[in-house]
């Protein structure tokens, strides 16, 4: 085992008088070297039958796990020792350290996909000018232009292997894993990512917890709002003490500050019941803000009102200052716009959004109270 005290001593040994940055780069081409040979023996230990002796389904299995890498690092490795003999050039370029042995590895890659059109002396060019990652999209262009129904063919397969499996948790959360084809990933990405940006000073999620957000409030938000059936005693609707919680398809029950949240804005088909579980209503709200109103409010507020958030109005909903379940109207007075992160806080989160002078909005914080206990936030 390599201790910290080994790697310290091996770095001592450097010369003092060498730039760390011409250090950096001389054991870059080391390590390419040795990636080099690790190719090479990876291909001829893909040649036997040995990973079989040991029980793996495949060499690379094998080397994924021994080797301690990815499967696809693994994958790379045997398909560079396969070919690099083949690719005299690159293998050239890299041992003059032109190129990196990632720039190889796209190489090889290519020259797997297209076949015996490959024209290795028409890359290695753009191999020398550019990163391996811009170079992996030059490749793209390359594979296109040679073979453009292959590359379709790619493409159509990657829809055909589209995949998203849901599963709920104990807790009631969500598990999702999937995978999705180049386009219909950029399409999700296009959507998410100016959502994901962080909405002020005081946002302090990180960047996967805004791309979660994001999802959500991607399929929540928009003109055509959520169609959500809630099934909901009186008292959890006015969110009585010792009341149980809602029922929602596809979910857990739910709080009754989550339905307060979706009652705001969302068109949600309510089912109300009474003692004995006995239905005593089935319908739409009239607190749904659409038509002149919805117009009018959009038009007023622009965006989300949250102090510092500029989500725009197309990605916000109508937030009830004083929430119709407590008697507050539907009057443009009573009502703010507000993103979801933000709609989130003030009911979920037990924020408390108040309009101070001149209509500008006010933001306290749950652990912030004056004077005797109060309600928390409509």
């Amino acid at each position: 085992m390599l201790a910290t005290q080994d790697v310290c001593a091996i770095s001592a040994t450097d010369s003092t008088d060498e730039d760390l940055r011409e250090r950096l780069i001389r054991k870059r081409h080391v390590i390419d070297l040795m990636e080099l040979s690790f190719a090479q023996e990876a291909a001829e230990f893909a040649a036997t039958n040995e990973y079989d002796e040991d029980g793996f389904v495949s060499p690379i299995d094998w080397i994924r796990i021994n080797c301690h890498m990815t499967g696809p690092a693994a994958a790379d490795r045997v398909a560079v020792g396969q070919r690099f003999m083949e690719l005299e050039r690159t293998v050239e370029a890299r041992a003059y350290g032109q190129v990196g042995f990632a720039h190889l590895t796209v190489m090889v890659r290519t020259a797997d996909a297209i076949g015996t059109g490959f024209n290795e002396a028409a890359l290695l060019e753009k191999a020398r000018e550019n990163s391996p990652g811009k170079f992996h999209h030059i490749c793209r262009h390359y594979r296109h232009a040679a073979d453009p129904k292959g590359y379709a063919s790619e493409q159509a397969e990657q829809v055909e292997s589209r995949r998203l499996s849901l599963s709920t948790w104990e807790d009631g959360s969500l598990l999702l894993n999937g995978v999705l084809d180049s386009v219909g990933g950029a399409a999700l990405r296009t959507a998410l990512e100016p959502l994901a940006r962080k909405s002020g000073a005081h946002d302090d999620r990180d960047r996967e917890r805004r791309l979660a957000d994001a999802l959500v409030e991607l399929a929540s938000g928009g003109e055509q709002r959520a169609q959500i059936q809630v099934t909901s005693s009186l008292e959890t609707l006015l969110g009585l003490f010792g009341a149980p919680a809602a029922e929602m398809e596809f979910s857990l029950p739910v709080s009754s500050k989550t339905i307060e949240r979706l009652a705001c804005d969302c068109s949600i088909t309510r089912v109300l019941l009474g003692s004995e579980s006995t239905v005593i209503d089935v319908g739409r709200s009239k607190r749904v803000v659409s038509g002149p109103a919805g117009r009018a409010l959009r038009a007023r507020d622009g965006s989300c009102r949250w102090p510092g958030c500029d989500r725009p109005a197309s990605w916000s909903a109508a937030h009830h200052v004083v929430h119709w379940i407590h008697g507050g109207t539907t009057d443009l007075e009573n009502l703010v716009l507000l993103c979801h992160r933000h709609h989130w806080m003030v009911h979920e989160g037990n924020w408390q959004l108040v309009r101070g002078d001149e209509g500008r909005m006010l933001t306290i914080p749950p652990t912030v109270t004056f004077g005797p206990p109060a309600r928390g936030p409509d």
